[in-house]
């Protein structure tokens, strides 16, 4: 897999991923697009939702939606690395079942979901869930 990042001016970046996708980012604290380190923040949930959905589908749930609210802490002094990150699953559907749902969202951090591994060594990474009747 290849990437590209390109300085564009001031404190802007495009990404350009190895499929031709292009992602805008500032590091000017996201003023005016997705700072890095929101990007990995975007990057787990996206990565976690997707084992999660697949996880839920396959075991024949009738999911409608499903969100997951980050949210990280990041240590005082530089480099501000983040500590902690808090994964929120609210996973919306008719009868989905408590125990498949738990095991969707602990295979994902445990065992699928690539960023959350990497970010493991790192990273005190905890989720939680609840679920919603459509």
């Amino acid at each position: 897999m290849k990437a590209q990042v390109k300085w564009v001016g001031d404190e802007m970046f495009m990404g350009t991923s190895e499929s031709g996708h292009s992602m805008l980012m500032d590091a000017n604290g996201g003023n005016n697009a997705v700072s890095p380190l929101e990007n990995v923040l975007l990057s787990l949930g996206g990565c976690s939702s997707v084992d999660v959905v697949s996880i839920l589908q396959k075991a024949r749930q009738n999911v409608r939606d499903c969100v997951v609210e980050i949210e990280a802490k990041r240590a005082d002094s530089v480099p501000r690395l983040f500590t902690d990150i808090h994964l929120h699953f609210v996973i919306t559907g008719n009868d989905v079942a408590e125990k498949h749902v738990e095991r969707a969202v602990a295979l994902s951090a445990d065992k699928y979901c690539s960023v959350a591994l990497m970010l493991n060594k790192a990273v005190n990474i905890s989720h939680d869930f609840v679920i919603e009747q459509a």
